[in-house]
């Protein structure tokens, strides 16, 4: 029997969750100083990004798995240990070998936010799950939301080194609390950590509903970047020509999203995953269709951008303790295999927006962006999960 988590058990690895992610993404507002400093082009600067989202894809695939077999208090704490060091190595960097090595080394134990949203769903009860889950997708899209704004301030306040040591700070403390109150309950595995990552693909043909969550995931974080993508080109063109920090404000819009994520993780709970899915696909659609219908309005953009926002936050919490609860014993394989296909989905609408944009213009995309929120809305509905496997 799995034991529960503590109290605020939930409220700590929402914490770790925010904090981890954070470094990825604190990094991006700052990265001309940092070029500027260690003396790269911006070409070269431009990897940075890139390098941590590599690191995060093969954290997912390699460490995720680590959740089914090792205890919540010890895994969690390592991970963020090991993201500490590998901002102090960042801090330290003179030159761009070692920066995008470290940045490689922080995206992967990033993906310990991951296995927070994992470690909630197989520790609470079946009637809190979704409640767990949505509890720790709050402070992750808090730390994605904040991240740049609290990178930026801080730089401009300590400079780009002591930022990142901050941060390392901040990882510490977490890991702390991590190796203090999480379960130190080994999960028991018939299999080897090998054989466990060998059995991964198979897990699609085991599970016909992570085919379909996967793949409607996929579709709307497909839609989530391409939007975003093309706004940001867009506001930064003629004849808006916005500066960064203006296009920045308008992901501020995702608060929305955060604040309506505890309400959906009590709504999957009382009713099911699904249910929340179709609600949040619909809520999705409508924020697509007005940004289609009032490109160049900013109260219309505002108001699309919130409810785009708010869709795909609640689905993606929906969607994780959907996948969660098909086998709660091996919640870190599942979330794996779905988080691998769902961020390269999400990389396929990133490097489609700009040549989209060209081709179908701002309207166009939008549109392309909506087919595919109506897509994932017809496979959440179809989507009937199987029993789970007791806890």
């Amino acid at each position: 029997m799995t034991r529960p988590l503590p109290r605020h058990g939930p409220l700590l690895l929402a914490c770790v969750a925010g904090t981890a992610i954070a470094n990825n993404y604190a990094v991006q507002p700052v990265l001309s100083t940092i070029a500027a400093d260690v003396g790269v082009s911006d070409s070269v600067i431009g990897l940075v990004p890139t390098a941590a989202l590599a690191g995060c894809m093969t954290g997912f695939a390699l460490l995720l798995p680590l959740a089914d077999r090792l205890a919540p208090h010890r895994l969690v704490a390592a991970q963020l240990t090991a993201l500490a060091a590998a901002l102090a190595v960042a801090a330290a960097a003179s030159g761009p070998t070692v920066l995008l090595t470290a940045y490689l080394l922080i995206g992967a134990a990033a993906g310990v936010a991951a296995q927070a949203g994992g470690i909630a769903g197989r520790h609470a009860p079946p009637e809190r799950r979704a409640t767990g889950v949505a509890t720790v997708a709050a402070g992750m899209s808090a730390g994605i939301l904040l991240s740049r704004l609290a990178g930026g301030a801080l730089t401009d306040a300590l400079g780009w080194r002591r930022m990142l040591l901050v941060f390392a700070g901040l990882a510490l403390l977490c890991a702390v609390a991590a190796a203090t109150l999480l379960p130190r309950e080994r999960p028991r595995s018939p299999h080897g950590y090998r054989a466990t990552l060998t059995a991964l693909p198979a897990l699609l043909r085991e599970f016909p509903p992570l085919r379909r969550a996967a793949l409607a995931g996929g579709l709307w974080y497909f839609a989530f970047n391409l939007v975003w993508v093309t706004l940001a080109l867009a506001l930064a063109a003629p004849p808006h020509s916005l500066d960064p920090t203006a296009i920045g404000l308008y992901s501020l819009t995702g608060l929305l999203g955060l604040a309506a994520l505890p309400f959906t993780g009590r709504l999957g709970d009382r009713r099911t995953p699904d249910t929340v899915i179709g609600l949040s696909m619909a809520a999705a659609a409508a924020g697509t269709a007005l940004l289609a219908s009032g490109p160049d309005t900013p109260p219309v953009l505002v108001l699309g951008l919130a409810l785009f926002d708010a869709g795909c936050f609640a689905a993606q919490a929906a969607n994780t303790s959907r996948v969660i609860a098909l086998d709660p014993r091996r919640s870190g394989s599942l979330t794996s295999v779905y988080l691998v296909l769902y961020f390269s989905a999400g990389a396929l609408g990133t490097a489609a927006a700009a040549p989209l944009l060209d081709a179908l213009g701002r309207r166009g995309t939008t549109l392309t962006a909506l087919t595919a929120l109506l897509l994932a809305a017809l496979l959440g509905r179809t989507a009937v999960m199987t029993p789970a496997a007791a806890p």
